[in-house]
């Protein structure tokens, strides 16, 4: 595999760092599912999402990703296939029994496969991940060294591990956040609320992209 030269890897961690220490969409799911299904979920939320991430990194080295933000039709059709699953996530969530137990113990109610497959499917149907690998990554490859597809694929891996030690942080943010409500029956009560506002938040957010001009 050719790989990118040794400033274009320096150049590319340090714009990856600011960029991954951004809050984003992806980090507002871990977040919610930390908070609601304890550190085990989190964390398997967490692996889905750079699975997705992994998915789309690949897409962009073979050249998919190009076809899809040149197709109207195909940004369409992952676009409301992406909201509308996290909106039925969300309404899925707000019709459910207001839970009794502590949040940490809600995961019991869940197999972690199942979350870690869902955190697949939320990132893989996420246009915006599509064209930020698309946009981004390319602008730090060495075409003069030839295999594109390779440097590519070897800054999107890059830049998922950090962005997966990122988010495993996030994961401990939350749970520090759920013990200091973790004696509260109103934040129990409102939890399946809050969590279930943020999917369909989401959902909404999602549905609000639009395909880039330039590849129209």
């Amino acid at each position: 595999m050719i790989l990118p030269d040794f400033e274009s890897i320096m150049f590319f961690l340090a714009a990856a760092s600011v960029l991954i220490l951004i809050p984003g969409p992806s980090v507002l799911y871990i977040m919610a599912r930390s908070m609601e299904q304890g550190y085990k979920a989190g964390i398997v939320s967490v692996l889905g999402i750079g699975v997705g991430s992994l998915i789309h990194v690949s897409a962009a080295a073979i050249g998919i990703s190009s076809i899809l933000l040149a197709s109207s039709t195909a940004f369409s059709i992952i676009k409301y296939l992406g909201a509308i699953y996290l909106i039925y996530l969300g309404v899925k969530k707000l019709l459910e029994k207001t839970p009794t137990t502590q949040p940490a113990k809600a995961q019991k109610r869940k197999q972690l496969n199942k979350i870690f497959y869902e955190a697949i499917v939320v990132n893989t149907f996420n246009p915006k991940t599509a064209i930020f690998f698309f946009s981004f990554l390319p602008q730090f490859i060495n075409v003069e060294k030839g295999g594109n597809a390779g440097q590519i694929l070897f800054l999107g891996i890059l830049f998922t591990v950090f962005a997966v030690l990122s988010d495993t942080l996030y994961v401990l943010l939350s749970m520090k956040i759920s013990k200091w409500f973790a004696n509260s029956k109103k934040y129990l009560r409102r939890q399946k609320n809050v969590t279930g506002s943020i999917y369909i938040a989401l959902g909404l957010l999602t549905l609000t992209m639009n395909q880039p001009s330039n590849t129209k």
